[in-house]
């Protein structure tokens, strides 16, 4: 299905040509010791290079030296070396004095295979709920104690800022993430709750008691409804994806502002968009 000018916005991953034989090239050999496999992994040059490639956020177009090193934890000269490595492969992009992030990393991520399955899969679907809708919907993955946005399409109006692709929010107070977490082993609940539930909003559910409650239910019908707790004045509906009857992939929903929420409405088009999902994975 194709989307005119004019209609909805699409937020999407697409990937680039690839340059002909362009390569990470070799990472600085390092000794290893006898005895050094329990060494703290910081210490390598990719425990060094991750934390520096981790310090930039969405919002960041580019950051000057100085609050690398802050944010990193990395000594000034190593972050100012590995920097200029980073940027020889690609990595990082020299703005005058500052760094951002370069076209290499947005390259590889192309090459995810699973990622780049489920995105053919679920966009024909997202794009029907978006016309019958005419709210945002989303596509999400779970990755570790959160969720991971893999695609997200929206139409002009109400355009929501506290998701994006690549975007990570938590599995506990968002409708994708309650969804999967309703869907998975007990194990995960215990880490989530481990690592501690903290308000985003005044309506995010931080005892645990009533989020299992939520869990429960959302089990029982199949469907996930979270509302303000993750932005006020929004609800998202959300139910989760499985390849087969019982491989979960993911959690698709629906989000609008809560005035325009239509739950009982968009249940049917919703759980419709997941089943045709999971029968195209199969």
């Amino acid at each position: 299905m194709s989307l005119q000018a004019g209609g909805p916005m699409v937020e999407r991953w697409h990937p680039p040509a690839q340059p002909h034989g362009v390569g990470l090239g070799r990472l600085p050999a390092e000794p290893v010791l006898e005895g050094e496999s329990g060494a703290d992994p910081m210490n390598s040059v990719l425990g060094k290079v991750r934390p520096i490639l981790e310090a930039f956020t969405a919002d960041d177009s580019a950051l000057p030296l100085a609050e690398l090193v802050r944010r990193s934890g990395v000594a000034k000269a190593t972050v100012h070396r590995l920097a200029q490595e980073l940027v020889t492969w690609g990595l990082l992009e020299r703005e005058g004095c500052d760094y951002r992030l370069g076209l290499r990393l947005f390259e590889l991520g192309q090459r995810v295979h699973r990622q780049r399955i489920l995105r053919e899969a679920v966009q024909p679907y997202m794009e029907d709920l978006l016309l019958i809708t005419r709210e945002t919907i989303h596509f999400a993955i779970h990755d570790s104690l959160d969720v991971v946005y893999l695609d997200k399409i929206f139409p002009h109006r109400g355009l929501n800022a506290e998701s994006r692709v690549a975007g990570r929010l938590p599995l506990y107070c968002t409708g994708t993430g309650k969804a999967i977490l309703a869907h998975s082993p007990p194990s995960l609940f215990v880490d989530v709750v481990r690592h501690g539930l903290k308000p985003v909003t005044r309506h995010t559910v931080v005892s645990p008691g009533r989020l299992r409650a939520q869990l429960d239910r959302i089990r029982e019908e199949g469907i996930a409804l979270e509302t303000e707790e993750i932005r006020l004045g929004y609800a998202s509906l959300a139910v989760p994806v499985f390849a087969g009857r019982t491989s979960l992939v993911g959690a698709l929903s629906i989000t609008a502002p809560t005035y325009r929420m239509d739950a009982a409405g968009h249940a049917t088009a919703l759980r419709t968009a997941a089943l045709g999902i999971g029968r195209s994975l199969t």
